[in-house]
């Protein structure tokens, strides 16, 4: 693969970058940081005006039609600048598998996305091994009762719909559109500050319409998951790129003994890790998402790798990044902060490292 974004997808990244330069400057953060908003309301419009929400949606719903190698430009983008929108809720969770799956009622519902007029998010984690799905839909006439808990639902209450996957009785998982105020949410704190709810399906009936693309045949919850785990390490590489830029910045300013700390050998050796456990994302996760768009089978086993590398050596990357910065490092009033969640809460929702491992140890085992 050629691992070089094509000229389109360069000027979404540089679109995206300038964009996100200017709307998610520190003080604009830290004034949301000390208001109750669940989201910057005023980036997440910039980002629908400038096209950036609808570059990954069909074209019929106001979108350019883009796949997911664009979603990760935007996402890593979007994570680079720790922009509190709900970019990776809204596209990786709910507009990918709508727009691969969803009958034309459905789709419908990404056209108030494009302009950022709406939220949606997925249900796509519960409690237990990451990617198993032991919630039920029940058959009851001409429609479906749902059964189960979900986790790491972020923007829950504020979504127009939530994509809820559940196993049907003698089918496979099938992919539901359920609206928030029909099931039971419960607020626990998220590291990142965005709003994130425990979801209680406690026997909802939903219509038949309410089954994404009519069918429950599994194709829909796998688009979900992939798209989930593509969305979430674009993100962390967006996160630990911004970190390391904060830090060589600080190394290079800050003295120590009339000495500058990049003129440290120690020093830069702990910075090259940092970059090299960045690479190794990068390498990772851009290969990851072109395989999803090429459609290859082993873009899941990829993707997991992704994730081993989001999970473990760049959160120890982090570390090292607030270690190098000393004291002000661990100063929640320091941008520095911000990143440092970000990696932690994203490798919470990967299910850590040690999930990642056996994810590509069944990825090889089934491969073989």
């Amino acid at each position: 693969m050629d691992f070089n974004l094509d000229p389109t997808q360069r000027e979404l990244r540089d679109l995206a970058a300038d964009l996100l330069g200017r709307e998610a400057s520190t003080a604009r953060l830290d004034a949301h940081d000390a208001g109750d908003a669940p989201f910057e309301a005023g980036i997440w419009k910039a980002m629908g005006q400038a096209g950036l929400l609808g570059a990954c949606l069909p074209e019929e719903t106001g979108g350019a039609g883009q796949g997911p190698v664009e979603m990760a430009v935007i996402l890593r983008e979007v994570g680079a600048h720790v922009a509190p929108v709900p970019a990776y809720a809204s596209l990786a969770l709910a507009a990918v598998p709508i727009a691969a799956h969803g009958t034309p009622d459905q789709r419908a519902l990404l056209s108030r996305l494009a302009d950022a007029e709406t939220v949606l998010t997925g249900a796509w984690r519960e409690a237990g091994p990451i990617g198993q799905v032991t919630a039920t839909a029940r058959r009851d006439g001409d429609g479906y009762v749902l059964e189960g808990v979900k986790t790491f639902v972020p923007y829950a209450e504020q979504a127009a719909c939530i994509l809820v996957p559940a196993r049907v009785d003698g089918a496979d998982v099938g992919v539901f559109l359920v609206e928030p105020g029909a099931v039971e949410l419960s607020r626990h704190p998220a590291a990142t500050g965005e709003p994130m709810s425990r979801l209680a399906l406690g026997g909802v009936r939903v219509g038949s319409d309410a089954l994404l693309g009519g069918t429950a045949d599994g194709a829909a919850w796998r688009t979900l998951q992939s798209s989930a785990i593509a969305g979430a390490v674009a993100t962390v590489s967006g996160v630990i790129a911004g970190a390391l830029k904060i830090t060589t910045d600080y190394v290079k300013t800050r003295e120590q003994f009339g000495r500058a700390l990049a003129q440290f050998q120690a020093v830069t050796m702990q910075v090259a890790d940092v970059y090299i456990a960045a690479r190794a994302l990068d390498v990772a996760m851009w290969a990851g998402v072109w395989r999803l768009a090429a459609g290859l089978p082993d873009a899941e086993e990829i993707l997991s790798v992704a994730a081993y590398n989001a999970c473990d050596p760049v959160l120890k990357a982090l570390y090292t990044c607030q270690h190098l910065h000393g004291g002000i490092g661990l100063d929640i009033t320091y941008p520095l902060h911000r990143y440092f969640a970000w990696g932690k809460h994203y490798a919470h929702l990967l299910g850590g490292a040690e999930a990642q491992l056996d994810a590509i140890g069944d990825a090889v085992a089934a491969s073989s």
